[in-house]
């Protein structure tokens, strides 16, 4: 049985917990977010397996892909969501923000494609 969108977000703790104002929000910065927990770029950067100058580029940009904002995130113990605001209806979720990639050795086509050859 399908769900409504309206119940389903209103009973995630998301919603529930941004009762408050949102003009209570924090905005942030990357590097902000990087200070507080207590990592340089330098070690931010052998995480990621990038040069410094990399994370340095990454935290003046205002422009970024959202896998490599998901990375930056986890890489400082964060976790990132991204929520949608409506201003006739509840707030959503953006529960999965980067595709998962296929283990080695597998494709990550469709079955049965690319294996028209094979009987």
């Amino acid at each position: 049985m399908a769900k409504k969108l309206d119940g389903v977000v209103a009973a995630h703790p998301v919603r529930r917990k941004q009762k408050a104002d949102p003009k209570d929000r924090q905005v942030v910065t990357l590097k902000d977010l990087r200070k507080a927990a207590k990592r340089t770029q330098e070690d931010l950067a052998a995480a990621l397996g990038v040069g410094q100058d990399t994370i340095s580029r990454l935290e003046k940009r205002s422009d970024m892909l959202l896998s490599t904002l998901q990375h930056y995130v986890e890489s400082i113990g964060g976790e990132l969501e991204l929520v949608v605001t409506f201003s006739n209806r509840p707030s959503a979720v953006i529960g999965r923000l980067v595709q998962e990639k296929a283990p080695q050795g597998k494709s990550s086509a469709a079955p049965g494609r690319g294996d028209r050859n094979r009987h």
